[in-house]
């Protein structure tokens, strides 16, 4: 059995290449946290050079509106294979995601919640 932190450092690295492999850029850092029954994860620097100059332009509300919306579709599209990372990864079944990024910052956050509270070793 893992420790906590174990846990938390293979789940950012799921994530990273999730978002390398399934989104086409990486983050720069990922940071997982285990709280209850919640994986929290929070990715920086995941847009690419075209999103930002999109969410920088002179209609850069629409850009950014743009970029939150084919993201979120992206995510939806690829939402069988976080569950199942998740879930390969805890030994629980991911019940719901969720999610959001910044097109100003270029940071994401994503909360999963879980059917239970994982177990880890206490070494």
């Amino acid at each position: 059995m893992k420790s906590k932190r174990e846990a938390e450092r293979e789940i950012s690295q799921a994530i990273v290449r999730f978002e390398k492999e399934f989104m086409g850029r990486g983050p720069l850092e990922a940071r997982s946290y285990i709280i209850e029954d919640m994986v929290l994860v929070r990715l920086k620097n995941v847009l690419t050079p075209a999103e930002l100059k999109l969410a920088e332009s002179e209609e850069s509300k629409r850009g950014q509106c743009l970029i939150k919306q084919v993201r979120q579709e992206l995510i939806e599209q690829g939402r069988p294979l976080l569950d199942a990372m998740i879930g390969g990864i805890l030994a629980v079944n991911v019940v719901s995601l969720h999610t959001d990024i910044s097109a100003k910052t270029g940071e994401r956050i994503i909360v999963f919640t879980l059917e239970g509270r994982p177990e880890f070793d206490q070494a």
